[in-house]
């Protein structure tokens, strides 16, 4: 099976509003897919759909070769499904909170299975700390622990790192990739830019509509924009100024310089023309980002849910 997940045309309504609009995307076994867009886009909906916690309105398609609709309960038998808020017992321990999982799953032997969870993930030694004293990043581990021990062949999560330090986010990461070079099929979604350029590939989704998917070279390639860095004394000073200018479409403060985007080279290289003949300014072309991407797409799309 090359293809853990195989969507096409994915609806969901609440009443008259349509929050996912025909979504269709596929992620390859064994991959690490970033799922990318803004607070109310849909990502959440889309997720559990695909894990068989909610029905699609319309649409089709299969998750590990299970059809979408008939095959729901066996898909979530297969599905490690992270959500976004720390939904465990926080007065019971770590140990008890697989435990009850475990059982959950009925995993035999269930004191072994959560051993060999434990040792896994590093949290042998806090087996017995209560979930509710456990900072961010050891609740997160935690987490990531229960989904996985059941041993499924898919993993989604949703925002898992929201709330962490970046040393807790690196080590979660480094995790993924291990348990993906295993074979595991991992969507995460990320508001985080470094977290969207370790996925393989990435699809951005924006008040319900699917706007691009593929590499992060290829979707930064396909958006057409083209970036140039404004540096020197002063920069602040120049910034509504630069908004204001025919061919601008976006002006960032990155440090010390300016990060300038448009669509239209020509028309973004007149804009800036005259801000080059200044002595106090240097202007160089740069390197678009995935975040000038993002922001680009947000601009341009329309909210679902007015």
């Amino acid at each position: 099976m090359t293809q853990a997940i195989e969507v096409e045309g994915l609806v969901k309504r609440y009443g008259d509003k349509v929050v996912v609009d025909h979504v269709s995307m596929a992620v390859k076994t064994g991959e690490i897919a970033g799922f990318l867009g803004p607070n109310g886009s849909g990502k959440t909906t889309t997720i559990r759909m695909m894990c068989g916690l909610l029905t699609p309105d319309a649409g089709r398609g299969t998750v590990l070769g299970f059809d979408l609709i008939r095959d729901s309960l066996r898909i979530k038998r297969e599905v490690g499904y992270m959500t976004q808020k720390f939904s465990f017992y926080e007065d019971l321990s770590i140990e008890e909170n697989l435990m009850f999982v475990a059982r959950l799953y009925r995993l035999k032997p269930a004191r072994q299975k959560v051993a060999e969870t434990l040792e896994g993930l590093g949290l042998a030694s806090r087996r017995k700390q209560l979930a509710g004293s456990l900072s961010g990043g050891w609740k997160q581990r935690l987490a990531l622990a229960a989904c996985i021990m059941h041993e499924p062949r898919l993993l989604l999560l949703d925002e898992p790192t929201a709330g962490v330090d970046p040393k807790a986010r690196r080590e979660f990461w480094d995790e993924i990739h291990r348990l993906a070079a295993r074979g595991l099929t991992v969507l995460v979604s990320t508001h985080y830019m470094d977290e969207a350029e370790r996925c393989h590939s990435i699809h951005y989704i924006s008040y319900g509509r699917l706007l691009a998917s593929g590499t992060v070279p290829d979707v930064i390639a396909r958006a057409g924009l083209v970036t140039y860095l404004i540096e020197g004394d002063g920069i602040g000073g120049i910034v509504d100024e630069l908004k204001a200018a025919p061919g601008v479409d976006q002006v960032a403060a990155f440090g010390t310089s300016l990060h300038v985007v448009g669509t239209d080279r020509a028309a973004l290289e007149s804009a800036l023309k005259p801000f080059g003949q200044r002595d106090n300014l240097r202007i160089r072309e740069g390197r678009t980002s995935l975040e000038d991407v993002f922001i680009q797409f947000m601009a341009g799309s329309k909210d679902n849910m007015t």
